[in-house]
């Protein structure tokens, strides 16, 4: 019996390579020069930590961590972008929540999408992920398709397909 699992992961090599990307890029500016900054990630936290000096240049350092991680393949609807708010020492700081797996809501949001659809498969909630299986692969894909055209708020990823 046809099976896959559908899930919402962060590749954590790329969210590197595009903070050490946006490190660099500021370093190369010359707008930063003799200037405090901060791009920090917290992977237990699930959150990446920017501060600066002033809101102009912590905007700046969040458009460079925006076309970095872009251009390291992450979608857009895995950050959550805090507001802004003032740090230590008249500094600007900001949190962006990485939003890595699927919650209860989105879980039983995908579910009930997969059943009013009334394609014969069965979709099962596993803690952060949701199982599909159904008697035919061809069943399968059409909802891979439905759920990519549902335009949910986070990315989704199809990962163990048995056949």
């Amino acid at each position: 019996m046809p099976s896959l699992d559908i899930v919402s992961r962060i590749d954590f090599a790329e969210l590197d390579n595009a903070i050490n990307n946006t490190r660099k890029a500021i370093m190369n500016r010359f707008d930063f020069r003799n200037t405090k900054y901060e791009i920090e990630l917290n992977k237990k936290d699930k959150k990446i930590h920017i501060q600066a000096e002033d809101d102009g240049k912590q905007a700046a350092i969040r458009e460079m961590f925006i076309n970095a991680a872009i251009k390291r393949g992450l979608d857009m609807k895995s950050f959550e972008f805090g507001e802004c708010e003032p740090g230590p020492a008249g500094n600007s700081k900001r949190d962006i929540k990485l939003r890595d797996g699927l919650e209860g809501e989105l879980a039983k949001k995908i579910t009930k999408l997969i059943k009013e659809s009334k394609i014969k498969v069965q979709a099962s909630i596993q803690g952060d992920e949701v199982r599909l299986s159904g008697k035919q692969i061809d069943d399968l894909r059409s909802c891979m398709t439905l759920l990519n055209q549902s335009g949910l708020e986070l990315p989704l990823q199809y990962v163990n397909m048995k056949s």
